[in-house]
C-alpha cells in the first residue's frame, strides 16, 4: 500500500537532521537505551515469542503487548524498514521507533480507530518530538465532531501531560 510508505517517507525526512539525533542520544544517555543501541534488537514474531508472552502474567509489559496485538488483530510484523537515513546508528532508532509503535498501543490501551492513533501520535509526540508525530494531528479536522470533541478536550491534555512526562519509550 502506497500511503504508509509515503507517511513512512515523511517520518524519515522530518525527523533528520535534528530530531533522529535528539531520540538517539535521549537513548544513550540511558543504560538500557545504551544496551539496545549496542544490541540492535528488531520487534518481530521472528524475534518475539508470542507464546511465551501470553504465558506471562496478566498487567507485565510482554502479557498486555500480547493481549493488545491479539484483541486488534495485528502482528508486529507490519513497520518498514527505514530508507532515507544514511547513519546506521540513526537509521536503527527510527526503526525502533516504528517497531515500539505498538507497544505505545497497548501500554496506553489506545485502538487502532482514527481517534485512538491521533491520540497516540499525540502521546508519541510529546515522549519523541518527532515532527512527524506532530504533523499528523492535523487528522483532528478529518473526526467526526464527537471524536474531536474528545481529542481536543480529553486526549490531547492527556498526552501531552503523560508523554511528556514518560520515560523514552524506545528504552
Amino acid at each position: 500500500m502506497i500511503f504508509p510508505d509515503l507517511i513512512a517517507a515523511l517520518g524519515e525526512a522530518t525527523a533528520t537532521p535534528y530530531f533522529i539525533y535528539r531520540l538517539r542520544d535521549a537513548m544513550l544517555s540511558d543504560p538500557t537505551g545504551r544496551q539496545i543501541l549496542r544490541a540492535r534488537p528488531r520487534i518481530s514474531s521472528s524475534t518475539l515469542s508470542m507464546t511465551y508472552l501470553r504465558s506471562l502474567p496478566p498487567n507485565t509489559v510482554g502479557r498486555t503487548y500480547a493481549d493488545w496485538l491479539d484483541r486488534e488483530g495485528v502482528s508486529p510484523d507490519t513497520r518498514s524498514s527505514v530508507q532515507y537515513i544514511d547513519d546506521e546508528e540513526c537509521a536503527y532508532v527510527m526503526q525502533r521507533y516504528r517497531e515500539c509503535h505498538d507497544f505505545y498501543h497497548s501500554l496506553t490501551g489506545l485502538p487502532i480507530v482514527r481517534e485512538g492513533e491521533v491520540a497516540l501520535k499525540a502521546f508519541e509526540f510529546a515522549n519523541t518530538l518527532l515532527p512527524m508525530t506532530g504533523l499528523s494531528l492535523a487528522a483532528l479536522v478529518t473526526l467526526k465532531p464527537q471524536e474531536g470533541k474528545r481529542g481536543f478536550e480529553m486526549y490531547g491534555p492527556w498526552a501531552v501531560t503523560n508523554g511528556g512526562r514518560a520515560e523514552e519509550g524506545l528504552n
